[in-house]
């Protein structure tokens, strides 16, 4: 058992990474794929925005919800893949007590935002799916707006929740985390106390938080195949065509959250190599496959492009 001390005695200023590898050939590597998909996501969240919000056509509860959906995927590929692809080329990977801090605030708050999103987004699917006839006046624009500001405030709280179990924590050494990342259940272990319980507490709040809204989602798309199919073949067929895209994006973001907090065993390549996943390859790949499966979003794209080139030639 670690020694008790007081909130006070920390004595830990910065924590130092102990990053990916100590290759420099495989960093080298790493640079440019992080750098390459960074580059993509950001790109292709923000053409997933300019188009949404230039595109009258797109003005839909489904594309408002989707348009959200990038905004946060932006924040995701934000918030630790530009320090890790600096952290590349540092042999002393630091970070500050604050910094480390501002990191899990806005890992959380980013993820919460992002699972209320997908639920919204679900529930949208139902409601165009299973009752068309009333799709416009049941997601109509107040719940739209009502879903993005829960959104924003279940992520807000989720992230409060989280910081309150570990902004008092007294940190006197060691200061090594093995990642290339701040987040909770790294830091926590660094803590001059004995953090059992702790540790508990964060697994079971963004454990159960991630396993519960994973499972609600799965739940309503196989209700909605299931709902369909009674009526049509056809329609089925469609529906499993419009929710394929929705399942994979849940599938990627949930994956390596439920590993990340209910996975009782230490396993740290795993972690790293999830962590990539999470922060490089997922916010790319959402934009990617709502795309190429939505005819309607590829259309108005091209349009945009084709503006956004014509103004350019012009100018």
């Amino acid at each position: 058992m670690k020694p008790l001390y007081g909130a006070n005695h920390s004595l830990v200023s910065e924590f130092v990474f102990l990053g990916l590898t100590k290759s420099w050939e495989i960093q080298l590597l790493l640079f440019m794929f992080s750098s390459t998909f960074y580059t993509a996501s950001m790109m292709g969240n923000s053409l997933i925005l300019l188009t949404v919000t230039s595109d009258p056509h797109l003005h839909s509860p489904m594309y408002f919800l989707l348009a959200n959906l990038s905004f946060i995927d932006m924040g995701v590929s934000s918030v630790t893949s530009p320090k890790m692809m600096y952290d590349l080329f540092r042999k002393h990977k630091v970070i500050s007590f604050g910094g480390c801090i501002a990191q899990i605030f806005f890992i959380h708050l980013i993820g919460g935002v992002e699972m209320v999103l997908l639920i919204a987004m679900a529930f949208d699917r139902y409601v165009a799916i299973c009752k068309p006839l009333h799709y416009l006046t049941i997601m109509n624009p107040r719940v739209c707006i009502f879903f993005t500001v829960a959104a924003w405030m279940v992520g807000l709280i989720h992230s409060m929740v989280q910081l309150a179990f570990v902004v008092n924590l007294p940190f006197c050494g060691p200061n090594m985390l093995d990642s290339f990342y701040c987040d909770l259940p790294w830091l926590i272990k660094l803590a001059c106390i004995d953090t059992d319980q702790l540790e508990f507490m964060v697994m079971a709040n963004s454990g159960f938080i991630s396993v519960g809204s994973f499972f609600i989602l799965i739940i309503s798309y196989i209700t909605i195949i299931l709902t369909v199919q009674k009526h049509s073949s056809v329609g089925s067929s469609k529906a499993l065509s419009t929710l394929s895209a929705h399942i994979t994006v849940v599938v990627l973001f949930f994956g390596p959250l439920i590993f990340f907090y209910t996975w009782p065993f230490p396993s740290t390549p795993l972690d790293k190599f999830l962590g990539i996943f999470d922060a490089v390859l997922t916010p790319f790949l959402n934009p990617v496959i709502y795309t190429f499966r939505n005819q309607e979003m590829k259309v108005a794209m091209r349009r945009i492009c084709r503006q956004l080139v014509s103004y350019r030639m012009i100018s």
